[in-house]
């Protein structure tokens, strides 16, 4: 591969494993509440927090506080009428004039409800993937985390799927001012959308989605759309049925990735680690472990190219919770024990108390046949790409500024400024009985803040 131009310079130990990872969170995350009934529960992000924690690894990673992305951020990829009406509207002036004619024009309602603290929400999860970004345009990280981002179905002037900012479109905007092509890889149930639509017409970013297809939201990403204009063939969607497992999952994933890099040698990758695929997701029909999942995080890492991991999808929150504190163990390069430690919401991962949780005895509707065309389709197409697709840099853009702003306690837990924990009862699902912490966590990490607020002009 040729080098990385302008890509992080990544340390490798005896095991060439060591990377410099840093870590975003926003403390406040896990109080925003999409409403009663609502599978999207940003609550799972504190709760996987919580055990990255206790499984101490937040001590192997540079851990930051994202600072809230502005108006002017978010508008590098949004309309700006859509960006105002996100901050402006409120649960108590929805139905009024000025908000409610925009309403279906901006598809908020049912699956895109507006709640309190939406447009904070939006700008912290924007705010961490664009710091994300930062962080790897200045060679300042590795491997680069958020899981609060990876809300891909958002579009330019349009809610979408439980998401409202795009903050992958933006992450990767910032990641073009330095890098000149950035992979996108999309390994939640759902077709990556939002982000295949924003670069179908670019060869500087290639788009990857692993995703169910047929009659599943949100019905896009069929194997052959390819991209468009300049960039036709960077766009690859690999359509799946129900009941993928692991290795059928790693035979595509592994060889796929591995054509790609070695023909497009991206600079940077980001990677949307949606865990609506694992097996017994609320809304997800596959059946990956929590290890099988994490394969295609290990599997990126091994390439020593900047890399950018984001969530996503996923509604059995207890899982998504091992996952992505499995995830960030891989990350780190640490494999944690399966037993969980005590913690805040234990009794929530019982009866078992472990990491890791049993695919389910379900059948696999996806065929060795039918994989084998897929994959020998896809691979195909990736070869018929030029070798490394040239960028010309008139000018490149400067990088945006961060300055450090005073340390603060990684794990202090704010009063509850929109939920206060209390059980869904609108649902019967376990899912939707959130348990209190049971006590503060004295293991308190110094954090700082990342202004992401472009001072540059």
């Amino acid at each position: 591969m040729e080098p990385s131009t302008g890509g992080a310079s990544l340390p490798s130990g005896p095991d060439g494993t060591k990377r410099r990872v840093t870590y975003f969170y926003e403390p406040n995350i896990g109080d925003y509440y999409y409403g009663q009934g609502h599978p999207m529960k940003p609550h799972r992000i504190r709760m996987a927090h919580n055990l990255i924690v206790h499984y101490s690894l937040h001590r192997r990673m540079e851990i930051v506080r994202p600072f809230p992305a502005g108006a002017t951020d978010i508008r590098r990829f949004h309309s700006p009428e859509y960006v105002e009406f996100l901050a402006s509207v409120k649960p108590e002036t929805v139905q009024d004039h000025t908000h409610a004619r925009h309403l279906k024009r901006f598809n908020v309602g049912e699956d895109c409800p507006v709640f309190d603290g939406l447009y904070q929400f939006c700008q912290a999860s924007a705010g961490g993937s664009m710091g994300a970004a930062v962080k790897l345009n200045r060679q300042d990280a590795d491997i680069a985390i958020n899981w609060a981002g990876g809300l891909h179905h958002a579009k330019k002037s349009e809610a979408s799927g439980f998401c409202y900012v795009n903050d992958i479109v933006l992450g990767i905007l910032e990641l073009l001012k330095v890098h000149k092509r950035v992979l996108y890889i999309d390994i939640d149930i759902h077709h990556g959308d939002g982000v295949e639509e924003a670069f179908y017409t670019t060869d500087r970013v290639m788009t990857v989605s692993f995703h169910k297809f047929g009659d599943f939201f949100p019905g896009t990403g069929h194997i052959k759309d390819l991209g468009a204009a300049q960039g036709k063939y960077y766009a690859l969607n690999v359509p799946l049925n129900d009941g993928m497992d692991d290795g059928s999952f790693r035979d595509l994933f592994r060889p796929i990735i591995s054509k790609v890099m070695e023909v497009y040698q991206p600079n940077a990758v980001v990677l949307q680690c949606g865990a609506d695929s694992l097996a017994g997701d609320r809304l997800g029909c596959f059946n990956l472990s929590v290890k099988g999942h994490a394969d295609c995080l290990r599997f990126l890492r091994s390439f020593n190219v900047p890399l950018m991991v984001l969530g996503g999808g996923g509604y059995t929150i207890r899982n998504v919770a091992r996952c992505w504190c499995y995830e960030t163990a891989v990350a780190v390069g640490v494999e944690p024990d399966n037993n969980l430690p005590y913690n805040e919401y234990y009794e929530y991962f019982g009866p078992d108390y472990t990491l890791h949780v049993e695919p389910s005895p379900m059948e696999n509707r996806n065929s060795p046949k039918d994989l084998e065309k897929i994959r020998n389709m896809l691979l195909e197409q990736v070869s018929s790409l030029p070798h490394a697709p040239s960028v010309q840099f008139q000018t490149t853009p400067p990088i945006t500024e961060v300055p450090e702003r005073a340390e603060e306690e990684m794990d202090r837990r704010p009063k509850p400024r929109i939920w206060n924990g209390e059980n869904d009862e609108s649902d019967s699902d376990e899912d939707d009985e959130m348990p209190r912490p049971r006590s503060i966590d004295s293991d308190l990490t110094p954090m700082t803040d990342v202004d992401m607020r472009d001072r540059s002009g």
